[in-house]
């Protein structure tokens, strides 16, 4: 199944929700599909007609979208993939790790359907990766047909990742608009320090 993303302003390109989702959220507010993005890392609603002006937006929404977070990749056997925004790792014995996907999405039914997932910190190199996986770029032949990839029990990772981390699941509720994950962190690689690559205000920002 092909997975469209919708769009509403000041949404980042990791939460993805269903059009009726969208409409149920805005009642007669029309709703833009994007299903390409030519230029990775671009701001999403740079031209977006029907963007309602910003003080007329909801503040949540708005506070959000002031919130740096770290970009993910969380990926499933199937394969499946998903670039996600909203991961949190919570120390302990053992570590937990959380975060909001779409539950409409292939990688939540392939995480469902495994019992695991892995979930990959993405670096500055990886804003066309992070693009595709989010459904704003071309993926001709699917998700995992470009680039280097590592098999692992979780999922496949990126070859050229910093490291990875390994999780069973261990629930899921929802949480907002999207759903929360719980998951507790089996395996964890690190493979040297690398750059994050950030969200903030529908871009991809890098530390200075």
């Amino acid at each position: 199944m092909r997975h469209v993303a919708v769009f509403l302003p000041g949404d980042t390109p990791t939460c993805r929700i269903s059009r009726a989702a969208a409409e149920a959220r805005e009642p007669g507010r029309r709703v833009t599909m994007f299903h390409v993005n030519h230029e990775p890392g671009a701001q999403i609603h740079h031209t977006d007609p029907f963007a309602a002006p910003a003080e007329q937006r909801s503040p949540v929404r708005r506070l959000r979208g002031r919130l740096a977070a770290p970009v993910t990749l969380w990926t499933a056997p199937g394969p499946a993939g998903l670039t996600v925004s909203s991961t949190i790792v919570a120390e302990g014995d053992p570590g937990r790790l959380l975060g909001l996907v779409d539950a409409e999405s292939d990688l939540w039914a392939a995480v469902e359907e495994a019992g695991r997932f892995a979930m990959t910190p993405l670096g500055p190199p990886h804003r066309q990766l992070a693009d595709r996986f989010a459904g704003l770029f071309p993926s001709p032949g699917g998700l995992f047909a470009t680039g280097a990839w590592l098999d692992t029990p979780y999922g496949p990772v990126p070859d050229d990742a910093g490291g990875w981390v390994g999780c069973r699941l261990d629930g899921a509720r929802d949480y907002g608009w999207g759903l929360l994950v719980e998951a507790t962190i089996e395996r964890v690689e690190l493979a040297g320090e690398v750059e994050p690559l950030l969200h903030h205000r529908g871009r991809y920002r890098e530390l200075a």
